[in-house]
């Protein structure tokens, strides 16, 4: 996945999750952020951040902020968007005969519905921008949303589907994600009750450059 256009900035300050400020070669900016999540560790003022201008008319907001360097110099993609649309070609090129975005299953709409011959997947996406020491959590903020995604995935699985909840690593240098029980305790026992019941937890290994995101697995 990559964005049409890409520019540089300083991060300032997020009055609020939806905004930020910034700088622009000594021009103060608001921006839109692309990522309701807390993302403390990431937007910390003076930090090196990146913004795409999607053209779009009526925008109150020119541009979308889309990546950060943290401070140990690794880059993240912090797009929310992202990791479904990467997921999207990334499956495109497996060997599944039907792919399905935003398949509604019992009371959610699950992310991906796929078909190999008689077999039937369910995949529920979850982007991945929290990292400690080299680790991966999810996630970030309190998540009831993720939380239901897990339980009608255990259904699914029990219902002879393949069950799959994929995260997308939106960083370099990262293999593993694990949950993030300090801050969603519920979301750690819904994944280990998922674990129990089958449910398949993938890893989703990426490449990220400032204008780029895709899969490396």
């Amino acid at each position: 996945m990559r964005y049409e256009n890409i520019t540089r900035a300083v991060f300032l300050k997020r009055p609020n999750r939806f905004i930020a400020e910034v700088d622009i070669e000594g021009q103060k900016e608001i921006v839109h952020v692309k990522n309701t999540g807390r993302c403390k560790e990431l937007l910390i003022p003076g930090c090196e951040v990146w913004l795409t201008a999607p053209g779009t008319p009526d925008r109150k907001t020119k541009y979308d902020l889309v990546a950060v360097r943290k401070d140990t110099g690794v880059l993240f993609n912090i797009d929310s968007q992202a990791p479904n649309k990467v997921v999207k070609e990334w499956l495109s090129k497996k060997d599944y005969d039907n792919i399905r975005p935003e398949f509604t299953y019992g009371d959610s709409r699950i992310d991906f519905y796929m078909e190999r011959g008689k077999e039937k997947y369910l995949m529920e996406v979850k982007g991945c921008t929290l990292e400690r020491e080299g680790i991966g959590f999810f996630p970030d903020a309190p998540t009831e949303r993720g939380i239901k995604h897990i339980r009608e995935l255990i259904k699914a699985k029990k219902a002879g589907y393949h069950a799959i909840l994929a995260f997308v690593i939106q960083m370099d240098g990262v293999t593993t994600v694990l949950p993030n029980t300090d801050t969603d305790p519920g979301f750690g026992e819904a994944l280990a009750d998922a674990g129990k019941a089958g449910v398949e937890v993938w890893n989703l290994t990426c490449h990220v450059e400032p204008d780029l995101l895709y899969i490396t697995c």
